[in-house]
């Protein structure tokens, strides 16, 4: 029971974030979580090692590599330029990013899109002083409702593709979810063209082109990209055929670091000046949801509410409310044994994967590429996204989002 109020203290330090007039930053947060966990005896050292996701850790080491010598070499602002110059004003700028990055999430993985897309929302908003907050919004909520439509999109669809008997995941995921993610979308830019109306009245945009600052950087860098690119079109072919078990995404994400390793004279540079504070937080966040885990006080509470739990509004309830507590991807790992047991049909495994994937939009604890975002957007552009400048957007577009996956996938 600690461990729950220890995680208790967590959420409502990461909301405050401010002791006096001393500012904490969400991974200093997390950190002292498992750290009080450790010291009080709720997890011990050996269990708390083998909490921590190896696979998560590196898939994001390779990822930041390549995100910063993308930024470093100039490849990144270049890109940026190519992507964007045609978008002529903000309302245009907003939906690209919205439909460009969902779109991309749902195949590269939400996490992905957040390491290489937060220095390009920078980017932007820094270029044609727009606000930051707007356009890393954006990219956070598009990241999290595009991934929900793909099998691939994010861990927790992975795990439920894979182990929730769901037969041919990618067309089943496509038929049930694509419309109801496109018209997500589409809300998303309405509720944010809603709140920001003053930025979306600024005059025309005006886009000069970047320059690459180190060709030979830049060239490995575009070799990752391609990399990426031809390894996760590699894994979605393996994985009509059942053979993707074995190919985890770390492959991917090292491999797609491996030429700036091996021949760029910045290596040791680059990687010194990777998101190194993201990496610790996620560390610490498997010590302590292990501890949470360990206490099976989510898991009695769940098996004992005299409910339906492969009912849909329980699905969606049960996942958005714990993903924020003990993240998504146990909150699948613990609720999917369930279903499977209780005989539930596929259309109760893709709301499970909706709930608990578009859990991400309420709070910022409720998906890792929101903190990826948040916390890479205050170490590179010195930008803050609060607990509540997130929670003002998430909680309305959050029931919105539910109830138009609802209609559609009762209706469709």
């Amino acid at each position: 029971m600690l461990s729950v109020i220890i995680l208790a203290i967590v959420f409502v330090m990461i909301a405050i974030r401010q002791v006096g007039t001393v500012s904490i930053r969400i991974w200093q947060i997390m950190l002292c979580g498992a750290l009080l966990s450790l010291v009080t005896g709720e997890i011990s050292p050996a269990r708390a090692v083998g909490a921590i996701n190896v696979d998560v850790i590196l898939f994001l080491f390779g990822m930041f590599v390549v995100g910063q010598a993308l930024e470093e070499s100039g490849y990144l602002a270049w890109f940026s330029y190519q992507l964007f110059r045609r978008v002529k004003s903000v309302d245009q700028l907003v939906l690209l990013v919205l439909f460009g990055m969902g779109f991309i999430s749902a195949f590269l993985m939400n996490d992905t899109v957040a390491i290489i897309g937060t220095p390009i929302m920078l980017y932007l908003a820094k270029r044609h002083s727009i606000s930051p907050k707007l356009l890393l919004l954006a990219l956070a909520f598009s990241i999290t409702i595009g991934s929900t439509m793909s099998p691939i999109g994010n861990p927790q669809n992975l795990l439920i593709a894979i182990h929730g008997n769901i037969p041919n995941p990618f067309v089943t995921f496509f038929r049930h979810l694509f419309v109801p993610t496109v018209l997500n979308l589409l809300v998303t830019y309405l509720l944010l063209r809603c709140c920001n109306g003053n930025e979306f009245r600024r005059a025309p945009l005006n886009h000069e082109p970047e320059m690459i600052r180190d060709s030979h950087l830049a060239r490995l860098s575009r070799v990752a990209l391609i990399l990426i690119f031809v390894l996760v079109t590699a894994k979605v072919a393996l994985f009509f055929f059942g053979l993707s078990a074995g190919f985890r995404l770390t492959y991917i994400s090292l491999a797609a670091a491996l030429p700036i390793f091996l021949f760029s004279p910045k290596r040791f540079g680059i990687v010194r000046n990777i998101d190194w504070p993201t990496l610790v937080f996620f560390a610490a966040m498997f010590v302590l949801m292990q501890s949470v885990w360990d206490s099976g006080v989510f898991q009695s509470a769940i098996a004992t509410l005299p409910v339906d739990i492969t009912s849909t509004s329980m699905i969606f309830t049960v996942s958005v409310l714990l993903s924020q507590l003990i993240s998504n991807v146990p909150l699948v790992a613990l609720y999917l044994p369930m279903l499977l047991h209780a005989g539930a049909s596929t259309e109760r495994m893709i709301e499970l994967a909706v709930g608990s994937t578009i859990a991400g939009n309420l709070f910022i604890l409720g998906a890792a590429s929101n903190i990826i975002v948040i916390q890479n957007a205050e170490r590179k552009g010195g930008v803050g996204l609060t607990f509540l400048q997130f929670a003002a957007f998430g909680i309305p577009l959050t029931a919105i989002n539910l109830a138009v996956y609802w209609l559609c996938l009762k209706f469709m």
